[in-house]
């Protein structure tokens, strides 16, 4: 059996875990998968992160994908970070470098089992900035100098891909190598904040074509992870990664409330598989209904006649999904053009939005994050997102 074949039918322990630990971020990037900003007062605690972790290291888990929000904004992070390598389980976590000091580079880079992974999407402050906020250009710079200094050696720096930034990417490759840090590209969902930013942000066509032509020529020294399988529709070279929509099947994330989802894409009510708090991670992987069905055989659908199908499996399932197209139709970046002709005939308007939405309500871009956790009221408020868990600092003092 192809590898591929066996993931399909899931495994007993995710490949990968994306764990946002915090939706509080000092940034508000227009195309954040998880329109983060406002801490949740639901988050989960100390003891009851250590206790996710616990129960990883019993499922031989290799190692947990951090982000957010900016998870190192949690005054525990660190602290967790240790706790995890000392029970076996490896971190790699995303940061837009914040908190990237020199003592924290020199703290990280004496770890072997802590890989870091700076986010920038322009190798310019004039494209990154319209994107992630003024100044963030400055910080992710500054906190890759620091992990430089530090001998951090491999550290990521990680771009989402755009029709803005496409045109970079040897820009990037020189960034990386700059600094002694391996490049990773993730492709652009309709997720979250991008969903409303997809339209105007999403390559185009003949960007798609460059980035795959550019991906067969440095792809060995570049990772991609599940991102740009779709692409492998274009010729017979396969690019390197998972050519495989993984939801449920060998990836999955646990969100700041302790959630379940299928896929760090696909924040939704439909992609919800049950909650660490009710029944422990390892029961909702292993029993959940939705993921069973993700394991079982999918149907093609409109993709099944056509000559690239096995190529690119037809494609990602939140973009999809996010965009009003079925889940057996063809990926909206299609690259027969399959998805343009899906999208003109699709209600845009009703399709599906993030189940929760914890963006900030003012002009915070860059503005300070309360660094506190959260010590929610006596009585809970009809919906957590209502409440700004950022309104108060830890003492008392109150941000606007």
């Amino acid at each position: 059996m192809r590898l591929v074949e066996h993931f399909k039918n899931g495994l007993t322990s995710p490949i990968c875990l994306t764990w946002e630990l915090t939706y509080a971020c000092n940034l508000a990037c227009v195309h954040c998968l998880s329109s983060s900003g406002r801490r949740d007062p639901r988050e989960l605690d100390t003891a009851e992160c250590r206790a996710v972790i616990d129960e990883l290291q019993r499922m031989q888990v290799f190692y947990v994908n951090i982000g957010g929000g900016e998870p190192t904004v949690r005054p525990d992070f660190f602290d967790l970070v240790d706790y995890a390598v000392d029970h076996q389980v490896g971190v790699k976590f995303s940061t837009n470098g914040i908190r990237i000091t020199r003592e924290r580079a020199r703290r990280l880079a004496s770890n072997d089992y802590v890989d870091v992974q700076i986010s920038l999407d322009g190798a310019t402050a004039e494209v990154n900035d319209a994107v992630r906020g003024p100044g963030s250009y400055d910080t992710a710079l500054r906190a890759m100098e620091h992990l430089a200094e530090a001998g951090a050696a491999g550290f990521k720096l990680s771009m989402v891909t755009t029709r803005h930034n496409i045109g970079q990417l040897d820009e990037f490759a020189e960034l990386a190598a700059r600094f002694g840090a391996q490049l990773r590209l993730t492709r652009l969902r309709p997720s979250g904040r991008g969903a409303d930013s997809w339209d105007e942000l999403h390559p185009l066509p003949e960007q798609q074509l460059r980035l795959y032509e550019w991906l067969v020529a440095h792809g060995e020294n570049v990772l991609t992870g599940d991102s740009f399988f779709h692409l492998n529709a274009l010729g017979k070279t396969p690019l390197p990664g998972l050519n495989l929509c993984g939801a449920g099947r060998v990836v999955c994330l646990i969100d700041p409330v302790g959630d379940v989802y299928a896929c760090p894409f696909a924040i939704h009510e439909q992609f919800l598989a049950g909650n660490v708090r009710d029944a422990g991670f390892s029961t909702v992987w292993r029993e959940s209904e939705l993921f069973a069905s993700l394991r079982a055989p999918q149907s093609a659908g409109a993709c099944s006649s056509c000559s690239a199908y096995d190529a690119c499996q037809g494609g990602c399932m939140a973009a999809k999904f996010f965009t009003g197209l079925p889940l057996d139709g063809p990926d909206p970046e299609c690259v027969k053009g399959h998805g343009v002709t899906a999208l003109a005939a699709a209600d845009r308007a009703s399709a599906p939005r993030p189940s929760c939405d914890h963006s900030h309500t003012g002009p915070v871009r860059a503005q300070p994050v309360a660094l506190g956790m959260p010590t929610p009221p006596a009585g809970r408020p009809d919906r957590p997102c209502d409440e700004s868990p950022l309104a108060t600092s830890p003492r008392g003092v109150r941000h606007r």
